[in-house]
């Protein structure tokens, strides 16, 4: 009863904050502002303090979560996943979120791009052959069976900043080096050509559940993202 009390409380708080949404750059803050005050109890809630996700993480991915969603870019609203290239590829970084459950379905590994960095991603690009990761938001796509087995594709929302994702072929796909004992072996997780990959074990349940237009964000506190951002 708590749990039904508490979504119908939070979307009830999003609803009002849809109407407050105005996608002008000048008001992002603001939206940004009632987002971080009004999603605390979700953050508790789902405990991602304790799965090692910061709450300034998740509140930008709220944030612009609720941005696509009052654009109408979201099929699958009810999903959010947060890759947080902040942390060590060897920390359980990837975090996907059933809003409508108030859960947190998943969280597991993920790997970066080989050319964005070791043991930590510090470098992204949006370019052909870069083999970086790249931020921002992207949108879930259909999937297809490719080198890597089941893999879905991923649609960039962000004008220069990840938006050349399907023509770089940037997809979720599974990968035997995303494992603990890949870490074991070599000190930190393996590194993808971009893609962020997760484990082969997992790749199927992960990509049948976010598949086909659901929000997914990739966060790092790069200055040069940040500020062109138009997620605040």
């Amino acid at each position: 009863m708590l749990q039904l009390l508490f979504k119908i409380s939070f979307i009830a708080v999003l609803t009002v904050c849809f109407f407050r949404v105005n996608i002008a750059n000048s008001d992002l803050k603001k939206t940004n502002s009632f987002v971080q005050s009004d999603s605390s109890t979700l953050f508790n809630q789902l405990h991602l303090s304790e799965l090692g996700l910061k709450k300034i993480v998740f509140d930008k991915a709220i944030a612009g979560w609720i941005i696509l969603k009052q654009r109408n870019q979201l099929p699958r609203s009810g999903l959010l996943t947060i890759v947080d290239f902040s942390q060590s590829s060897n920390s359980k970084r990837l975090y996907i979120i059933d809003l409508d459950k108030i859960i947190v379905v998943f969280n597991t590994y993920v790997a970066h791009g080989r050319n964005s960095g070791d043991e930590y991603a510090i470098t992204f690009a949006n370019k052909l052959n870069s083999y970086k990761s790249s931020l921002g938001f992207y949108l879930s796509e259909q999937t297809y069976n490719g080198a890597h087995g089941l893999s879905m594709r991923l649609k960039g929302l962000e004008k220069g900043i990840n938006d050349d994702a399907e023509n770089r072929g940037i997809v979720m796909h599974g990968a035997t080096y995303v494992s603990e004992s890949f870490i074991k072996s070599c000190g930190r997780l393996g590194r993808s050509q971009g893609c962020p990959a997760v484990p082969q074990e997992l790749c199927q349940p992960i990509i049948n559940y976010i598949k086909n237009g659901s929000c997914i964000y990739m966060y790092y506190p790069d200055n040069k993202y940040l500020k062109l951002s138009n997620f605040g």
